[in-house]
């Protein structure tokens, strides 16, 4: 598919990224759609069988196309069992706080991939992303054989060549500003506190690397700045934390408060809630965690999660993972189909100021 394929998935080139852990619920999804918008399942922490039933969920609540994004299997990299062992005993004290046994951490690593992969095959959807790594050349042209439009996430020039070459449709290129998990392909503990590149530097980098339609994304919460990512190369612009707030998203909502809550003054990568690099809110829990945690996913991811759920059962955003890109603080509280058209009236605005004047 081309690029006039990708920007026909949708009236306008506005995106709403996959989150996973509930926030991109059909609700959200078929609002997005149904605006002109591009929606998108988030298919990581979910059985099989979960996403087939939300697959049907969306269908049920709109006729257009949306996508469904996958977790590519953790790979290649050893886990430090002792490691994990020490942050374990150092997490002792939110389980005693919060009355809650810690996760299991050998849980399933590969988050059902397989499995997803087969329904989606015989069933498929317009869209699919990967996060996390390329898939293999035969599974790209396996979607491509049933109509399937493929994103792999990228966050340098080089992992958008190895996208093109294993014959992706588009790159998603991720900034060092969005929200969640960085979604690149190698996690190297020795590249632990490097700064990682901003979107428009980093946008420009791919787009001279490669030939491929370009999504971008990474602190993007207005029009105006979808209107700058257009022209600086990108073919649409894929929004998160901007949805977050929306009635439609399931994020819980302290998560949606803390947005612009004055307590939460800033954003910050950790690996304290799952032992990958993620983006959110700077809160006690980061704080006191993030210094130690080791680079373990999902094991760290398995291990926190019933404090994580304990936290926001006790009403306790200071334990929550509140996962955010820098532009938080700019989040509307609005439907999402309204949120969509505000987007689109902005970007059809800035791009008028950016259109050359006549002269008389």
């Amino acid at each position: 598919m081309s690029t006039t394929a990708l920007n026909d998935l949708s009236r306008f080139p506005i995106v709403q990224a996959p989150m996973a852990g509930g926030a991109s619920c059909p609700e959200l999804v078929g609002a997005v759609c149904a605006a002109g918008g591009l929606g998108f399942l988030a298919g990581g922490y979910k059985t099989a069988g979960g996403l087939y039933q939300e697959i049907k969920q969306v269908r049920g609540l709109t006729a257009r196309p949306f996508g469904v994004n996958l977790f590519l299997p953790e790979t290649g990299r050893p886990t430090d069992p002792a490691a994990i062992e020490v942050y374990r005993h150092q997490l002792a004290g939110e389980a005693t706080w919060y009355e809650t046994p810690l996760g299991e951490s050998d849980d399933c690593r590969d988050d059902a991939y397989d499995a997803k992969l087969a329904i989606l095959l015989e069933d498929p959807v317009r869209v699919v992303s990967f996060t996390f790594g390329c898939p293999e050349p035969e599974v790209l042209a396996s979607f491509a054989r049933v109509n399937t439009f493929t994103i792999v996430t990228v966050t340098s020039a080089d992992e958008a060549l190895a996208a093109q070459r294993a014959g992706a449709g588009a790159v998603c290129v991720q900034g060092v500003e969005a929200g969640g998990h960085q979604g690149t392909f190698r996690d190297d503990p020795a590249d632990e506190g490097a700064p990682g590149t901003g979107l428009l530097a980093l946008l420009t980098q791919v787009r001279e690397s490669v030939s491929l339609p370009i999504v971008a994304t990474g602190g993007i919460m207005r029009g105006a700045q979808i209107a700058a990512v257009l022209a600086a190369g990108a073919d649409a612009a894929q929004l998160g934390t901007a949805f977050l707030c929306c009635p439609e998203s399931g994020a819980h909502p302290l998560h949606k408060r803390a947005l612009t809550d004055p307590l939460f003054t800033r954003t910050a990568l950790t690996r304290a809630f799952s032992g990958r690099p993620a983006r959110g809110l700077v809160n006690r829990f980061m704080r006191e965690h993030g210094p130690y945690a080791p680079a373990a996913y999902p094991e760290i991811h398995h291990l926190t999660a019933p404090i994580r759920k304990a936290a926001a059962t006790a009403g306790d955003a200071q334990g929550m993972a509140l996962w955010a890109g820098q532009g938080h603080r700019l989040a509307r509280e609005l439907p999402a189909g309204q949120l969509v058209e505000v987007l689109a009236a902005e970007l059809d605005t800035a791009l008028s100021e950016l259109a050359p004047r006549s002269t008389s």
